[in-house]
Order: structure tokens, then C-alpha cells, then sequence
């Protein structure tokens, strides 16, 4: 029987060490492998919170000139109770209003409720524009913001009641201006809450109908609109002597109604 050569067996050693490197490497790489694969995945989970999230963000802030609701450019009023369809021959009632004007909130007090109510029911078409020219004279930004706030909660349906509650919280020194503890206050009692509300303090925070606020004061002034409030019957200025009570302004509309 022939024996095994010696010199052999330097050689079967060395095939088995590298066979058993190659397995080992096999086994390396595909560790390599599933990790990379693991962390590609959390990658991609990542940046999908990341977009959604920046996505939300952008659509809270609009960068600044975002129109609202009911709005197709700058410049135009906010037409009140868009789910309303006006009668037939209903007369639009252009408001013109700063948030920190005293006579404003006056006003609103005593004819505010009676025009909301006209609009619900299809008497008129009720259009809110709201200005900021007392900035400048008060040296602060408070309507500018007040503005923006009864903006973004237009995005949640609420402008009306937010708009009538910044008038009823309004300061009672002209100039004390909205903090924003009492704009947030003011979102949440008329009922935004949730991711609703978040939305609202992002697009208050970014200031998301700062633009379309001073669009709304740059082209009322050029439609020649000097002092606040003033109100138009289809298209024509009156004068708020003929209209201090609930009776006188329905009188006056069904006037222009004819």
C-alpha cells in the first residue's frame, strides 16, 4: 500500500486555513451587508419624519404670503361666512377695520352682531378688510399680528369668532397692543385645540398672512380708505352717522338692496 507523501500535508493544511478564511469572509460580508441595509433603513425613516414634518411646517407658514381661505390675491378682502350662498341682488358690505382701533371695537359692539347675522342669512355679502396703518402710529406691530392670528384661524373656519374676540379683548389703552399669550388665549376659547392648535401657533410664530395684512393696507389706502372703520354698501362709502343703530343699517341696506 503506497504511503501518504509528507510534503503533502503542509499543503492540506494550508487549503483548509485559506477554505476556512473564505468562509469567515463570506460570513463578514454579509454581516456588512445587514448592516448597511439596517441603516439605510433608519435613514430613509428619518428623512420621511423630516419631510413630513417640513412639509407641515410649510404649509403652516407659507413663507410669509400665503392667502387665505376665499382669497385669490393680494390686496382683496376676506369674504366673511364662505359657506353661505347670498340671495339673489344681496348687496356686498366692505368693512375696513384695524384690530387696535378703539372705534373699530365700538362699532363692531354696536353693529357687529347685525351684519354677521345679515351675512348668515343672505341678506349681504359681508367682506372684512383688514388694515395695519396703526402700527406706525402706535410703534408697534399688534394689528399687523392680530391680523395674522384671525388669518391663521381662518384656516380652521374660526376667523368670525376670533375676529369678534380680538374685539372684545381688545386693550383698554390704545397702544398696549396683543401679547401673544392673549392671542393664544383667544384661539383656543374659540375652540381650536389639538394639532389644530399647534398649526395656528406655527402660523402665528411665522407670521404666515403678514404679507396679505399689508397688501390689505396698501390697497385700501390707494382705494382711497383713510380712517377706520369705514363701511361700503356696494362700493359706496357711508356715512356711519346713517347707521348707528341695527335699524338705521338694515334701512340703509335694503335701500341698496332696491
Amino acid at each position: 500500500m503506497a504511503k501518504k507523501s509528507k510534503a503533502s500535508a503542509p499543503t492540506d493544511r494550508k487549503a483548509k486555513i485559506q477554505a476556512a478564511q473564505k468562509q469567515q469572509g463570506a460570513g463578514a460580508n454579509k454581516i456588512v451587508v445587514a448592516t448597511v441595509v439596517v441603516v439605510v433603513a433608519i435613514i430613509a425613516v428619518v428623512a420621511g419624519v423630516i419631510w413630513v414634518e417640513q412639509s407641515r411646517q410649510d404649509e403652516a407658514t407659507g413663507g410669509g404670503n400665503a392667502l387665505p381661505p376665499g382669497v385669490s390675491a393680494l390686496g382683496e378682502g376676506f369674504p366673511a361666512f364662505q359657506d353661505v350662498t347670498a340671495n339673489s341682488g344681496a348687496p356686498t358690505v366692505d368693512v375696513y377695520e384695524d384690530f387696535q382701533c378703539p372705534a373699530c371695537a365700538s362699532f363692531e359692539a354696536a353693529l357687529g352682531s347685525t351684519l354677521q347675522d345679515l351675512a348668515q342669512s343672505g341678506r349681504i355679502t359681508l367682506v372684512y378688510h383688514v388694515k395695519n396703518f396703526l402700527d406706525d402710529n402706535l410703534r408697534n406691530d399688534s394689528s399687523t399680528r392680530a391680523g395674522n392670528a384671525a388669518f391663521c384661524a381662518s384656516d380652521d373656519g374660526k376667523f368670525e369668532p376670533y375676529h369678534n374676540q380680538l374685539y372684545a379683548q381688545q386693550p383698554a389703552n390704545e397702544g398696549d397692543g396683543f401679547s401673544d399669550e392673549t392671542l393664544t388665549s383667544i384661539a383656543t376659547s374659540v375652540g381650536i385645540s389639538g394639532d389644530a392648535l399647534s398649526t395656528w401657533e406655527t402660523c402665528l410664530t411665522a407670521g404666515r398672512y403678514d404679507d396679505y395684512v399689508n397688501s390689505v393696507e396698501e390697497a385700501s389706502f390707494a382705494d382711497g380708505v383713510r380712517g377706520t372703520p369705514t363701511v361700503r354698501i356696494n362700493g359706496e362709502d357711508i356715512e356711519l352717522a346713517a347707521i348707528q343703530t341695527p335699524e338705521l343699517l338694515i334701512q340703509a341696506i335694503e335701500v341698496a338692496t332696491e
